[in-house]
């Protein structure tokens, strides 16, 4: 998941949890922190029955409030049966404020199901669903995390035709924090591969308000991947905010390191 703001709020804290904290919060906990890599938007297409991903990244995102984001996170991907990936992210966050001393430590752990339900034919896309829970590990009083569980249930498609390849969509996310907001994202990404080597793409995506004040936010993302070979991967991006960037994105940045076996 790219973060998505650590900035000033407008809004009521709850006690012990400035405005300021909560848009960190909201940096190192939304969806991907950690969803399609190197992209915020994600995809139906699950890891193959039996095979596994390893991912090891950073990413980070400034704005008027600071800058917040993982160094690193881990992120795991198995295919515990046809059509079925297991999922679960680890993250180091930090969360360092424009007046304030930085924080570092362990961030909301991610874990999620993808299913995919139709299969990707000459004239039809791919379809699945993404469901991920992401629990309060994180201390929310330094920034860290959101301070309770939130739930993401997203719907997926994609195709393919020759070189090309676009996914998208967007779901809803479920929020147990009170300062949080439940909150739609939607997300649409096209990328090419250039060669057997590289590939490279663009996103945009888009949240309604997810704080009290904060209003909703669209930005974008262009990245892609090196193929070292079948197994060995470099996966990198880089973006800002096109509505309400000041408060939640003059700019991001996404790199990792991709094992697949």
């Amino acid at each position: 998941m790219e973060p998505k703001c650590n900035a000033p709020l407008v809004g009521r804290p709850r006690s012990g949890l400035s405005v300021i904290m909560i848009a960190c919060c909201l940096a190192c906990t939304s969806p991907s922190v950690l969803a399609g890599p190197p992209f915020v938007t994600d995809d139906p297409e699950p890891v193959n029955y039996h095979y596994s991903e390893f991912y090891i990244g950073a990413q980070q995102t400034k704005s008027t409030g600071g800058r917040s984001g993982t160094l690193p996170h881990i992120e795991y991907n198995y295919g515990a049966a046809p059509d079925v990936q297991l999922h679960m992210t680890i993250p180091y966050a930090f969360n360092n404020p424009a007046s304030g001393t930085t924080e570092r430590g362990i961030g909301d752990t991610e874990f999620g199901v993808k299913y995919r339900f139709i299969q990707e034919t000459e004239n039809s896309p791919m379809v699945g669903a993404f469901p991920i829970l992401l629990t309060h590990t994180g201390n929310s009083n330094k920034g860290l995390g959101a301070g309770s569980a939130q739930l993401f249930l997203p719907l997926w498609i994609q195709k393919k035709w020759g070189a090309w390849q676009s996914y998208g969509g967007g779901g809803y996310w479920v929020s147990h924090t009170t300062d949080i907001k439940n909150h739609w994202f939607a997300g649409w990404q096209v990328q090419k591969e250039i060669s057997e080597h590289i590939s490279l793409g663009g996103e945009i995506f888009h949240n309604t308000e997810q704080v009290t004040g904060q209003e909703s936010s669209t930005g974008f993302n262009i990245g892609g991947d090196y193929n070292f070979d079948g197994h060995n991967h470099l996966l990198f991006s880089a973006g800002k905010g096109l509505r309400n960037a000041t408060l939640t994105n003059q700019s991001s940045t996404y790199l990792a390191y991709q094992r697949k076996w």
